[in-house]
């Protein structure tokens, strides 16, 4: 892989990372441009550690609350004097569960269609249909009104729901970000939670994903130990900037934005398989 490619990658991967447009979807279309069928496994997971640590700094205060209220509350539980109901009050302390809750379906409908989803990954045609239906969610929401914020109104059932839409993204084409937040929208959540909530969520599922990537990684692959860093230095500082520009978008209401953006490239993928002579599928 040559320096233009993996610099290439990584703003595919930072921008589409957290945009609602599926990072996985352009990686596979960008990669067959490219004439690879696959990137190496190592650059895979440099390209998923720049995504973890822009999603880290940007929730960096969210991370620290939670983790103080885990053991300021978890120390006052040990010693009894608060009750699990009373723990529960504590909005960090259940946006920690929530969150935990939300990654149990994720990680089990992740290892069990691992083999379905890598496969997915070499049809292009595939990438486009599942694309268009990304669009036709984030479409789906441009009629959801502001709500107002309301912790108290996210309960574990919608923290399972969105974890379980969470799982299903693994399908390249299917938006992680947009599927989740839209799914937040439609429980009822606030348009600032929804958002919240979905991109802390991904930390373990990005996090996972590395990890499950490890165990097939035998050195660097091959590959030039400044190819790697740059993809990875590049995908967090798109990713921070996407984040960033996501934020904002679903806090003005104006997720539905993305969906013919999505319709769009969704339609040029599953057109150019046609036209390629077979080179795309």
């Amino acid at each position: 892989m040559e320096i233009y490619q993996a610099i290439t990658l990584g703003i595919v991967q930072g921008l589409t990372e957290f945009l609602p447009i599926s990072s996985s979807g352009h990686l596979v279309i960008v990669q067959n441009l490219f004439g690879l069928k696959e990137a190496e496994l190592v650059f895979d997971v440099c390209l998923h550690v720049g995504t973890i640590l822009a999603v880290l700094f940007y929730f960096r205060r969210d991370l620290a609350a939670m983790i103080s209220a885990l053991v300021r509350v978890g120390a006052k539980y040990l010693k009894k004097e608060i009750s699990l109901s009373d723990a529960w009050k504590d909005q960090q302390i259940k946006m920690a569960i929530l969150i935990i809750v939300g990654t149990l379906p994720t990680m089990v409908i992740g290892l069990a269609f691992k083999q379905i989803a890598e496969t997915l990954f070499s049809s292009v045609r595939l990438v486009g249909a599942a694309l268009m239906v990304t669009g036709l969610i984030l479409w789906m929401t441009r009629k959801i009104l502001a709500r107002e914020p309301a912790m108290d109104s996210f309960s574990l059932k919608k923290g399972l729901i969105i974890g379980v839409i969470q799982g299903l993204s693994i399908t390249p084409g299917i938006s992680r970000s947009g599927s989740t937040i839209a799914a937040g929208l439609f429980l009822g959540l606030d348009r600032e939670l929804a958002a919240r909530f979905s991109f802390l969520l991904s930390i373990p599922a990005i996090c996972g994903a590395a990890i499950l990537s490890l165990k097939d990684i035998n050195g660097t692959g091959g590959q030039d130990v400044v190819v790697l860093l740059s993809g990875m230095l590049v995908a967090c500082l798109s990713g921070y900037l996407s984040l960033s520009f996501l934020v904002y978008i679903v806090k003005k209401g104006r997720l539905f934005v993305f969906a013919p953006y999505c319709w769009l490239v969704g339609m040029a993928a599953i057109a150019a398989t046609f036209f390629m002579n077979g080179q795309m599928s």
